[in-house]
């Protein structure tokens, strides 16, 4: 067979190669039978090539193999690359100017009907697509999507390397913390009744290389959570890690962001201009309803609160003396929805938490609403030059607390910039988000939790309302949003035992609790501990929005569905009684 290995791809086919010999591999993508001709278009991961299979050139003996092929089936083919005859050029393919006219032809491997077709996989239920993971993966769409992923990775890789970063590997198997999202755990044989966990992040190992005097550290981290799935959740994820020492807030942010630039000028061949817009957490919220805002469209938020405090109209009068907001968006043009659109988005505003959506249409001479009569005309007017109304617009309000009143807006804004086709998807905007609450308080749990993770360190002004007041306490904490994405999340950590263990305490833990989990990790800042601070960005987030899908499923080799599971291999699976007994589990019913 070693003559038959392949000499080029089969997309590198062109003008240039008229007239020379070449081996190719690859799968029969397309037969066609002219009768006296065969032609085969050759798929490899690199692109197609029309191959002519002819009698007169290959004799009786190797036809009888043409005649044999199927889609699917992997073969070898050597002979010369011609023009294609005039007239039979085909544009629509990298390789359309030329042909092989094939000499010698070697069935590799005969290969069943699949189970569906290869390029049209996208069009089948994903079930079935997930079962024949590697049928799906030889489509042109999933093929590019996963060599986009590997030139992101290289990009970050050139990036760091030249910044002075080592690539160092932390563990796997670690020691499950209650903090955070379900642990993934591994029992172990050696310590009965004892289990490791899978990392949810490298975080306490990274913040210990820094420790260890390394400096500047990444890791393309594989991390693991058991939590609910969603489109852009899997239990198994892959970040990019990174740490530096000797650096504060913004030595982070500059850093990281030419390392985004310079991967969409590598991998899409976009060119961002810097500095990357900042915006605080108050502030994202205040304009857009989102802590990830997608900026590339407006509609921001208005806030008329101080215009209606004397409101007869009762919603906005109870709102203003429980010391709530009244807020809204404009809709430009919106005008023109009719009463049943309307009413869908109060429909939708309610399903989000909002007692009622408040609208109000802007018509030559009038204004279109249920609770326009209730409101004077400097009330009605105010409204209007707050949110920049003009006739043809829709003025939407809703009123109640901040954060959730911030929220339906944003949620409906977006929705809305989908639906009127505002959102340019070509776009790349990337947006800083600083100075996050440091700590929110759960209701269900009782207590305050980390917004981020419990190794944040508070901003300097703010480290006494750990004590006085932790919901008001800010973060040294930076996201970067991309076209509304999260990309990724870090922020500078603490490195003082006392304030590490006053952060314990906003948390609830008490100090035996905190010594338990934590012990060791509390113990190595008396060693000498760096100002330090980091990042991790979700890889599969990144180049799902690099190749434009919907599902970071769709840039993951091998994913699992919804429910966490394989449809492919089948797991979870259960496992042999004498595993369990090895390792002293028993299993209930």
């Amino acid at each position: 067979m070693t003559e038959w290995k392949r000499t080029h791809y089969c997309g590198d086919m062109g003008k240039t190669y008229v007239g020379q010999t070449v081996t190719l591999n690859g799968w029969v993508n397309r037969r066609r039978d002219l009768g006296q001709v065969i032609f085969v278009d050759l798929r490899d991961r690199s692109g197609i090539v029309q191959v002519v299979l002819d009698p007169e050139v290959l004799g009786p003996e190797q036809f009888a193999l043409a005649e044999r092929l199927r889609s699917e089936y992997v073969i070898s083919v050597q002979g010369k690359v011609m023009d294609r005859p005039e007239g039979q050029v085909n544009v629509n393919m990298k390789t359309g100017e030329v042909e092989l006219h094939v000499s010698k032809l070697v069935i590799l491997s005969e290969a069943k009907t699949p189970p569906f077709h290869i390029h049209q996989a996208d069009d089948v239920d994903e079930s079935l697509r997930l079962k024949y993971r590697y049928l799906h993966l030889r489509s042109k769409e999933l093929q590019d999507t996963i060599m986009l992923r590997h030139r992101t990775v290289a990009a970050v890789r050139s990036y760091l390397d030249g910044q002075g970063f080592l690539d160092i590997e932390t563990p796997i198997l670690i020691r499950s913390t209650p903090e955070g999202a379900r642990d993934y755990i591994v029992p172990s044989r050696v310590h009965p009744g004892e289990f490791y966990a899978l990392p949810q992040s490298p975080q306490l190992f990274k913040q210990l290389l820094m420790i260890g005097g390394f400096d500047r550290y990444y890791q393309i981290a594989r991390c693991f959570r058991d939590e609910d799935l969603r489109a852009e959740r899997q239990p198994e994820f892959t970040q990019i890690d990174v740490e530096m020492s000797f650096v504060d807030r913004e030595d982070v942010m500059n850093i990281m962001e030419a390392m985004i630039v310079h991967v969409l000028a590598e991998v899409k061949g976009v060119k961002i201009d810097t500095p990357i817009p900042r915006l605080s957490y108050q502030e994202a919220m205040d304009r857009f309803g989102s802590d990830k805002p997608d900026t590339r469209f407006g509609m921001e938020i208005g806030d008329v609160t101080k215009h209606l405090t004397q409101s007869e109209f009762r919603v906005f009068a109870d709102a203003v003396r429980a010391g709530h907001v009244i807020r809204g968006i404009n809709v430009k043009g919106g005008a023109t929805f009719t009463r049943r659109q309307i009413d869908q988005l109060s429909e939708q505003a309610v399903a989000m938490g909002a007692k009622g959506l408040m609208w109000f249409s802007l018509e030559e001479n009038q204004v279109r609403s249920p609770i326009a009569k209730f409101l004077s005309d400097a009330e009605m007017q105010a409204i209007q030059a707050e949110l920049d109304g003009d006739v043809g617009d829709l003025l939407l309000l809703v009123a109640g607390p901040w954060d959730l009143v911030s929220e339906v807006l944003g949620r409906l804004r977006l929705a809305l910039g989908k639906e009127l086709g505002l959102i340019d998807d070509d776009l790349y905007n990337l947006l800083w988000v600083v100075d996050w609450p440091l700590l929110v308080y759960d209701e269900e749990a009782g207590r305050y939790m980390a917004a981020h993770h419990p190794f944040t360190a508070p901003l300097d002004e703010d480290i006494d309302l750990l004590e006085q007041d932790p919901g008001k306490a800010r973060a040294k904490a930076y996201d970067l949003v991309l076209n509304g994405v999260e990309l990724g999340g870090g922020s500078i950590r603490i490195t003082d035992r006392k304030l590490q263990e006053r952060m314990f305490a906003a948390l609830g833990f008490t100090m035996e609790e905190a010594h338990d989990q934590f012990g060791y990790f509390l113990e190595a800042f008396e060693y000498g501990a760096p100002p330090h601070g980091g990042i991790a960005f979700g890889l599969d987030r990144l180049v799902m929005l690099l190749a434009k899908r919907s599902s970071i499923r769709d840039v993951i080799a091998f994913p699992k569905t919804i429910s966490a599971s394989d449809l492919m291999i089948e797991a979870p699976s259960r496992v042999h009684q004498k595993q369990l007994d090895e390792l002293k589990i028993s299993l209930k019913d």
